[in-house]
């Protein structure tokens, strides 16, 4: 599985506490081994080819599920739902 980061994504992980960018890396290395381990609430969401998977209860990162490829497309809270 390869994992690919957006723009976007980028630029909102840049903008975190550095404490949740900590926690976010922590997720981050039981996402690479299983991207629905139950810890990380991965969740698909509704009308959309996206899924979801939380960091905390409030922030969570966005991603894009294409064969064995990922692309995290964003990362915030839940105005990101409505960032297109």
């Amino acid at each position: 599985m390869r994992i690919f980061y957006s723009s976007r994504f980028l630029r909102s992980f840049k903008k975190l506490p550095k404490n949740i960018q900590d926690l976010f890396r922590v997720k981050e290395s039981v996402f690479h081994r299983n991207p629905f381990d139950s810890q990380l609430k991965t969740h698909k969401l509704k009308g959309s080819d996206e899924w979801a998977f939380l960091i905390t209860y409030k922030i969570r990162a966005i991603f894009i599920l294409k064969g064995d490829i990922i692309i995290l497309v964003n990362i915030g809270d839940h105005s990101i739902y409505r960032k297109k």
